[in-house]
């Protein structure tokens, strides 16, 4: 093959592909201008542009765009030059309100869209909580020596023994008081008419070496010497600290016995973070354990900690339960139920109806002729599947209960949609006919 013979088939493989480019420019360009319009529209948009009205809808045509590509707008219906479908028009819902969706009856029930009625209520929320039972903190107790002495019996030997009011607990031996006794009876059996002031220097001084009145009048009224006495507990309940044996020496002040009550105990309660604001001092409670089946504590809110558990996000509160068997002890669990929460009016919605966007919370109010608006809310408490609604609702509404995600979503891409691209005008709209 020589040198002219090449050069004449690589000239003819140039010119096959010009024409071959050619002809598929030229079936783009008649594709392209027949998804704009430019060919014969079909017979269900036939001669209608934008700026008409629809009449199988009664409402003014904006203009037409393929929704998979809605930055692109079509004075002209058509077949989309992106997709193989349609063009949508848009209509001009007169209110104005970018925000607002319309959604035929055959799609809402294809995505199974429900509605409810915004009603006003009576909201009583019951709060109910768990929590641990503990001692009660002001029905303590403390028994110390009065005065330097022995231990010589000891009648209560380990901690949580319960024990009764009035009852002993220990017998000391206190060498101290025998020398102030010996002169209070010395100066009672004197002779004479002027001993009064000496018989209350005497008293005083068994004051002084820590003597209480009873101890003082017992000495008086047998007259004969105490140098040994009982303590005893002045409260009911277990003893929740022993400091003392028998033998040991004691000093004045050192803590003997710790005693708590239970005719009363508290409940820690952890309450949800969400519903603190329900919770008041002074409130009535009711408390049941599975310790004591079939009974039921009374009590009342006694007060709110100010500290919530960061893990749980629950806020601790401190219950006083009466507790007259003494059947609650320290650590046992307890479920309470507040009883006389306050009872209030309020606009109430189903709680699945709020979209919780972790900035605002928003609810979908169902218009007239298909059309869903996106409506911001201020919520209030919850209780029951049902949220209160301090503001952006009105009784009688309906709201959206079911696929609201996707109205709000739909709303909220039209709403950027509309102020990047706002709706062209006649010339804009004479521009794109002639778009090639």
């Amino acid at each position: 093959m020589n040198t002219q013979t090449l050069a004449r088939i690589v000239i003819a493989a140039a010119l096959l592909a010009t024409l071959l480019a050619a002809g598929a420019y030229g079936l783009y360009r008649l594709g392209l201008q027949r998804g704009m319009g430019m060919s014969t529209p079909s017979a269900a948009g036939a001669g209608m542009q934008a700026g008409d009205v629809d009449p199988s809808t009664g409402k003014k045509v904006l203009y037409y765009h393929d929704p998979m590509v809605p930055g692109t707008r079509f004075d002209k219906p058509g077949k989309s030059p992106f997709m193989d479908m349609m063009l949508v028009p848009v209509y001009a819902d007169g209110g104005g309100d970018s925000s607002q969706v319309s959604i035929s009856p055959r799609v809402q029930q294809n995505l199974g869209l429900r509605t409810a009625p915004v009603v006003e209520g009576m909201l009583a929320p019951p709060l109910a909580a768990v929590g641990s039972i503990a001692f009660n903190e002001r029905d303590q107790v403390i028994v110390q020596a009065r005065a330097a002495g022995y231990v010589e019996r000891l009648h209560v030997r380990a901690t949580l023994d319960r024990v009764a009011p009035g009852q002993a607990l220990a017998e000391l031996y206190v060498p101290d008081w025998i020398a102030a006794q010996e002169e209070f009876l010395s100066v009672r059996r004197m002779q004479g008419s002027d001993l009064a002031s000496l018989v209350d220097g005497a008293r005083q001084r068994m004051r002084q070496v820590g003597m209480d009145e009873a101890q003082i009048a017992r000495v008086d009224s047998s007259g004969r010497l105490q140098a040994r006495f009982t303590l005893r507990t002045p409260i009911g309940g277990v003893v929740t600290e022993l400091m003392v044996r028998e033998g040991m020496t004691v000093a004045p002040g050192a803590t003997l016995f710790r005693i708590n009550g239970l005719s009363t105990v508290w409940a820690h309660a952890e309450v949800p973070e969400s519903q603190s604001a329900l919770l008041r001092p002074g409130a009535k409670v009711q408390a049941r354990s599975a310790a004591a089946p079939g009974t039921t504590f009374e009590g009342r809110v006694q007060a709110i900690l100010p500290e919530v558990n960061p893990g749980t996000r629950t806020v601790k509160a401190r219950l006083e339960l009466a507790n007259p068997h003494g059947s609650l002890v320290p650590g046992m669990f307890v479920q309470m139920q507040l009883i006389d929460a306050q009872v209030r009016k309020a606009l109430l919605v189903p709680t699945e109806a709020v979209i919780q966007t972790g900035r605002r919370a928003v609810v979908i109010v169902a218009e007239e002729n298909g059309r869903f608006r996106p409506v911001d809310v201020e919520t209030g408490i919850e209780s029951g599947g049902q949220t209160e609604i301090k503001r952006g609702l009105h009784a009688g509404q309906r709201i959206v209960v079911s696929s609201q995600f996707l109205i709000d979503s739909e709303a909220s891409l039209k709403a950027v949609e509309a102020r990047l691209n706002p709706p062209p005008g006649p010339a804009a709209s004479a521009a794109s006919g002639s778009k090639p």
